[in-house]
């Protein structure tokens, strides 16, 4: 009889590793196929010949602008856009030379001094906090919170607070920099927004309760999915708890664009799309339009790409269910960077 036990246990823990793979499988070649299709230029170019131009003319003048990881790429072409309709702009980078150098960038192209830099490293909750608390003394509302900063570390690194690095930033970072600028967002209702620049690669992975990779091999492509599908479920929660603060939260997909975080973290996608990658300017772009509309066109919680809400979850991928622990993991961002709810 115990052989028997044996033999189905094994049997079992077969077929569930088959169904993983497979699974694993279909979401990656769904994933790329899909990506390919619409996530490159070509498929700006197309989805763009539907955008109308009016839907981007509304001036920024008087709005303040909260954008992370703003000296490069996505978040340095959100920072001049956001800018260049007049808005006052808070830049808050990590390295303050690279900062400083974007910050007289955007101001000579735009026209416009009123563009700030904040020095602050997302990967630090004690960082955030200070950075918190400084800027909150100067009791300004934030009208858009842009939460743009992110990395992809190919190799576990672990930050000073004991937390693996990738997440760090792009989810703990996240939620942190959310919550505590939220007495702030406030005072710009009902007008106020937070937008979070997530990544199509969710696509290929299910919300888990692993956020540090702390039961596998590190994989730092899987956890870099894990990261932004967090983020998705993360901005659903947020409008859910905080319907009635008249703040808006969405999440976003900018495409494959051609940034420097990109060619860094991932070399070889980079090379071998080299032609095809969008600018940072098309990653941008929707970043921007949610920005400027009119929050009755907004759909609270929902995830944007190309000016239009996209599905959250592939056909057949089986990540739909996996929001349902979303609850828990809120949980555990909250124990870990010690805030309290702000609900």
């Amino acid at each position: 009889m115990k052989i028997i036990a044996t033999l189905q246990f094994q049997s079992h823990l077969s077929i569930g590793l088959l169904t993983m793979f497979l699974l694993k499988t279909w979401r990656s070649t769904a994933f790329g196929i899909f990506g390919y299709l619409n996530f490159t230029k070509a498929g700006y170019v197309e989805h763009s010949k539907n955008f109308k131009p009016e839907d981007m003319e509304a001036r920024m003048n008087g709005k303040n602008c909260i954008v992370t990881g703003a000296n490069s790429g996505i978040g340095y072409a959100t920072a001049e856009g956001l800018a260049s309709r007049g808005a006052t702009v808070f830049m808050l980078c990590r390295n303050k030379e690279r900062g400083e150098a974007a910050l007289s960038k955007i101001q000579s192209a735009t026209g416009n001094t009123n563009v700030h830099l904040e020095v602050c490293d997302l990967s630090s909750i004690s960082d955030i906090k200070s950075f918190a608390s400084r800027f909150s003394s100067n009791d300004v509302p934030i009208h858009i919170l842009v939460n743009n900063a992110g990395v992809l570390e190919n190799k576990r690194v672990t930050t000073s607070e004991g937390f693996e690095l990738s997440f760090a930033v792009n989810v703990l970072g996240t939620y942190a920099i959310t919550e505590l600028m939220l007495p702030l967002l406030e005072k710009a209702a009902p007008d106020a927004r937070v937008i979070t620049v997530s990544s199509g690669g969710m696509y290929t992975s299910p919300l888990t309760k692993d956020l540090q990779f702390s039961d596998s091999n590190f994989n730092g492509v899987e956890q870099y999915a894990r990261n932004k599908r967090v983020q998705v479920a993360l901005t659903e929660k947020w409008a859910e708890i905080y319907k009635n603060k008249g703040i808006g939260f969405y999440s976003m997909h900018p495409g494959w664009a051609d940034t420097p975080g990109v060619a860094m973290s991932l070399p070889t996608f980079s090379k071998s799309l080299s032609g095809k990658l969008r600018t940072s300017e098309e990653g941008a772009d929707t970043v921007l339009w949610l920005a400027v509309q009119p929050k009755e066109k907004l759909v609270p919680g929902a995830f944007y790409f190309d000016r239009a809400e996209a599905t959250k979850h592939l056909l057949f991928a089986a990540t739909g269910g996996s929001h349902s622990i979303i609850d828990s993991i809120v949980d555990h961002l909250r124990s870990m960077s010690n805030l309290s709810s702000q609900s």
